[in-house]
């Protein structure tokens, strides 16, 4: 992608993927039929993501150095207890959701609503459920273009076989139910043995609660080069300090994110002027309506649509509406360069 390409309406619309066009799958991995997992949807919306099943839909392909995708479940609906080789962080779009943590759900947990951002610690198990009426929505950011696989507890591999479900060495799942078998010469994914299980312990609770925050806690930094009238953008998960004036935080793991989350946050009528960006950059509405506005055309994204600008596009924000407009920002740096804003005179 080369930063004087000119992008038409056409090509930024394919880029746009919103929610009322969103393609999930219900037998993503294995543990499709688990009672109690057998109704959730999991959605690759950027990157290949980590479906173990090829009938996944990829929304946008093109490499970030992040994958971001997402989970809709309704009440009662687990994902069940899974570690990740890379960072997993967490957007709550809609609904209550509790993290639960340890092979057997027994070593911890941590409640989030709306708004909130969680991220869970490489190498340890975690899963999460819908905790009240309704079905809800989970935005999630897994670090790198390939996350590596995912690593499975013990308890679901005995529970996926029970309902005809198998898993092949390098994520391939085999449905025996469809009459699939697994191919000659195929070896399973066995459960992880004891000393991958001691490399996979539980960090304690009073550190796990230091990787969530709160939609209440999120502050604007006044340092933010997109501050101004009626515009504050919030630091969420910064590794270390941003090149764009952000601090590190206030999220801040002990592994490496190489990422950023930040919440861009546009009162009524407000607006971000014509400015570009170094790195990769994915919007995803929080809430409100937020107008995307290019040399080429404009956008208007509503409440759960994701956006991937181009690296280099000189691009402006305005809220139309008259709520709020919430928007996390991913950027594929751990330290993103400053906005290069376009100058009046540069414009003419």
């Amino acid at each position: 992608m080369t930063e004087n390409k000119t992008w038409t309406q056409a090509e930024m619309e394919k880029r746009l993927v919103r929610y009322a066009d969103l393609k999930g799958l219900r037998n993503a991995f294995i543990d499709a039929r688990t009672p109690g997992s057998d109704r959730k949807e999991n959605f690759t919306i950027i990157g290949p993501g980590v479906s173990e099943n090829p009938a996944q839909v990829v929304h946008i392909p093109e490499a970030h150095g992040f994958n971001f995708g997402a989970a809709r479940q309704p009440f009662g609906c687990t994902n069940s207890q899974h570690s990740h080789l890379t960072a997993e962080t967490f957007l709550v779009h809609t609904g209550k959701w509790r993290f639960v943590f340890g092979a057997n759900k027994d070593e911890g947990y941590l409640d989030v609503e709306p708004g909130d951002v969680a991220t869970v610690p490489t190498h340890m198990f975690r899963g999460f459920e819908k905790r009240d009426e309704g079905t809800g929505f989970l935005a999630v950011v897994l670090g790198h273009d390939d996350p590596g696989k995912v690593v499975w507890a013990p308890s679901v591999f005995k529970m996926a076989e029970d309902f005809g479900l198998k898993l092949l060495k390098g994520g391939k799942l085999v449905d025996t139910t469809l009459g699939e078998k697994v191919p000659e010469g195929a070896e399973l994914e066995l459960p992880p043995d004891e000393a991958k299980m001691k490399e996979l312990a539980t960090p304690p609770m009073s550190e796990l609660a230091k990787y969530a925050i709160k939609a209440a806690d999120i502050k604007g930094d006044p340092n933010s080069p997109l501050a101004g009238e009626g515009v504050e953008e919030a630091g969420v998960i910064g590794d270390v300090d941003g090149q764009d004036g952000i601090k590190a935080g206030p999220i801040v793991g002990h592994w490496q994110h190489d990422f950023t989350v930040r919440r861009l946050k546009l009162e009524t009528g407000a607006t971000v002027p014509a400015h570009s960006r170094s790195e990769q950059e994915v919007l995803f509405v929080q809430s409100g309506t937020l107008e995307f506005t290019w040399d080429g055309g404009s956008l208007i994204l509503g409440a759960g649509d994701t956006l991937t600008v181009p690296v280099g596009l000189v691009h402006g924000f305005r809220n139309p509406a008259s709520a709020d407009a919430i928007t996390f920002i991913i950027r594929g740096a751990a330290s993103p360069a400053a906005p290069q804003f376009v100058t009046a005179q540069a414009a003419e």
